[in-house]
């Protein structure tokens, strides 16, 4: 078929209400955590468009923000962003302002997780939103778990079955918050006893590396038998273990919100833009909600969902346990210093 045939066909495609195949193949490659992606969604977006989703993968925040650092930015289309680091990736340029004509799902994102971090309005589209607490296994543990002192002052029978995650907001986060302050603290005596708290816990930590969530996660096979771990992650790996159980601490945790954002540096910006809109419509969303157990921002997708979903506590805590919780705001350079200190003579 020539150019101009294929013009015509298009134009029929178009006019018959059916979705246009790509003439050329295109490849986007998207950052994003591991398990965190039904892969039944990006074959339904290819079969749709033409256009084929490669998936790079990064462990924790801190090392995706390396890999862009090392990158500058280059080298992937869309990428998967936590609230706290919009404005500093956006500040270094690497980030494209939202093109919302474009965009037209975005009718239906909530206008809270749209706006409850600085920057996030301009660069980004809320993908989900959770929690951050203790997955435990029931039979392991002979107790409810029910404060961060459970994990942060493991019985000694627990010695060495207690993962941690190597992200400083969240591990000297969860300190703050069994203590009894805000996460975002930013005094030096609170931080100061944080850090005590986690020197004293460190001897019972197995790992500070982030459990795999399949068959063979720690959690599963007992190697682990208490984990800070997100709650959505909580609940898939859940599926390979039924003594699994989770709980949002009752002083509180972190309230994330995880966002896609297209990068500056990306020569497919019209289909990372169109890759975004489909994740948005609100049967895709809804499918997607439930493969990866959070809860979505997507208004018109939450109204497609089961009921048992919906009031599924670990997936959509009471409006008192998230009053209890924050989400992370941009600290003063100097406390951020301090926390990477405090972080290293821990992790090493």
């Amino acid at each position: 078929m020539n150019k101009y045939n294929a013009s015509w066909a298009a134009l029929f495609l178009l006019m018959a209400g059916l979705p246009v195949q790509a003439t050329e193949s295109t490849e986007l490659t998207f950052l994003n955590w591991t398990d965190y992606m039904d892969p039944e969604i990006l074959t339904e977006f290819e079969q749709r468009t033409g256009i084929t989703v490669k998936q790079t993968y990064f462990e924790s925040d801190a090392a995706r923000d390396e890999l862009l650092v090392e990158t500058e930015g280059r080298g992937f289309d869309v990428a998967l962003i936590d609230g706290t680091s919009i404005r500093i990736l956006a500040k270094r340029g690497w980030l494209e302002p939202l093109d919302e004509a474009a965009i037209p799902n975005l009718k239906h994102i909530d206008p809270r997780w749209r706006t409850i971090h600085e920057e996030a309005e301009v660069y980004s589209v809320p993908y989900f939103w959770g929690t951050l607490g203790i997955a435990y296994r029931q039979d392991l543990v002979p107790f409810t778990v029910s404060s961060w002192m459970d994990l942060l002052q493991p019985t000694e029978a627990l010695h060495g079955r207690v993962s941690m995650n190597s992200d400083t907001r969240d591990l000297i986060g969860a300190a703050l918050k069994a203590l009894g302050y805000s996460l975002n603290s930013t005094d030096s005596q609170e931080l100061k006893q944080a850090e005590a708290l986690l020197q004293a816990q460190a001897p019972a930590v197995k790992t500070y590396k982030y459990i795999s969530l399949n068959e063979n996660s720690a959690l599963v096979n007992g190697q682990v038998a208490m984990s800070m771990m997100y709650n959505g992650d909580a609940m898939m790996v859940q599926e390979h273990h039924d003594e699994i159980a989770f709980v949002l601490p009752k002083e509180g945790g972190n309230i994330w919100v995880d966002y896609l954002s297209i990068l500056s540096a990306s020569t497919e910006k019209a289909a990372a833009k169109q890759f975004i809109d489909f994740l948005n419509e609100p049967e895709i969303a809804a499918r997607l909600a439930e493969y990866v157990y959070y809860a979505t921002p997507d208004r018109a997708a939450e109204e497609l969902l089961p009921a048992e979903f919906k009031s599924d506590p670990v997936i959509y805590p009471s409006e008192e346990a998230l009053e209890k919780s924050e989400t992370y705001h941009r600290l003063p350079a100097r406390t951020q210093k301090n926390r990477a200190a405090i972080f290293s003579r821990i992790v090493y």
